[in-house]
């Protein structure tokens, strides 16, 4: 799976082209998904994934005509949550070519999902295009599970911030590039320390600033003999339980 996330700026801004030579060249056979918002639906980027072995699911931008499709699936999911108040949502798909325009238009029909959805007193329709077939995913888990996945990569990437991922300041790439290097090297392993060291604990879905701020960012006293390097905390540490739970998780 390739991630698509800078909405504007096109294909060849998010780097997708040779991603997909590179991944070709190293795994022949691999099966890739190209996900990104409604900024990548474009006809140009579509046929060249499907001219490349690429499937793909794209955000598509809501038009009444759209809306006017799933009508019937909006009323239903407006039915409900008049009654309950709470939200609702239908799922249906069909195929869609959008017209052809001076800003350009698709070349063919192609799969489009979409979800109708009611909630705080107001509709949320939304639509995704794909290249893959309803017996790969339906039309409800190709939303909610592989499309929405998305913004999970997202956070996970906004995440990497709180390890100093921003700071590339310095006044060459290498240099920038050695900074980011360590950034991601420390989000691999508090990651990893959530997910294994911080299972079945209050912080297992903490995000990684809370985890470096908690159990990490500690003041203690540190002691070398010719032996041990002694670490002596304080015992006023509030977390201190948790960390005991950390190091008994670790060492199994």
């Amino acid at each position: 799976m390739t991630e698509c996330t800078q909405s504007g700026f096109g294909f060849e801004a998010c780097g997708s082209r040779e991603i997909v030579a590179r991944f070709r060249a190293a795994w022949p056979a691999v099966k890739i998904i190209l996900r990104g918002d409604s900024g990548f639906c474009r006809n140009q980027v579509m046929s060249w994934c499907e001219s490349h072995r690429v499937d793909f699911v794209f955000g598509l931008a809501r038009n009444q005509r759209l809306r006017k499709i799933i009508g019937a699936e909006m009323h239903a999911a407006t039915e409900p949550w008049n009654r309950t108040g709470k939200p609702a949502r239908v799922f249906r798909e069909f195929d869609y070519q959008a017209k052809k325009t001076k800003k350009g238009g698709w070349d063919r029909e192609r799969r489009v999902a979409a979800k109708a959805e009611h909630l705080d007193g107001k509709e949320n329709p939304r639509f995704v295009v794909t290249s893959l077939r309803s017996e790969e995913w339906a039309a409800q888990a190709l939303y909610e599970e592989l499309y929405c996945g998305r913004g999970d990569m997202e956070n996970r990437i906004k995440e990497q911030f709180s390890l100093f991922a921003d700071r590339v300041s310095t006044e060459t790439m290498r240099a920038n590039q050695m900074r980011l290097y360590l950034s991601t090297m420390a989000y691999v392993l508090v990651s990893g320390l959530r997910r294994l060291g911080l299972k079945a604990t209050e912080l297992a879905e903490a995000q990684v600033s809370t985890i470096r701020t908690k159990l990490l960012k500690i003041g203690a006293q540190i002691r070398v003999t010719v032996r041990k390097v002694w670490v002596s905390m304080a015992s006023s540490y509030p977390w201190q339980d948790l960390y005991q739970q950390v190091w008994t998780n670790l060492r199994c």
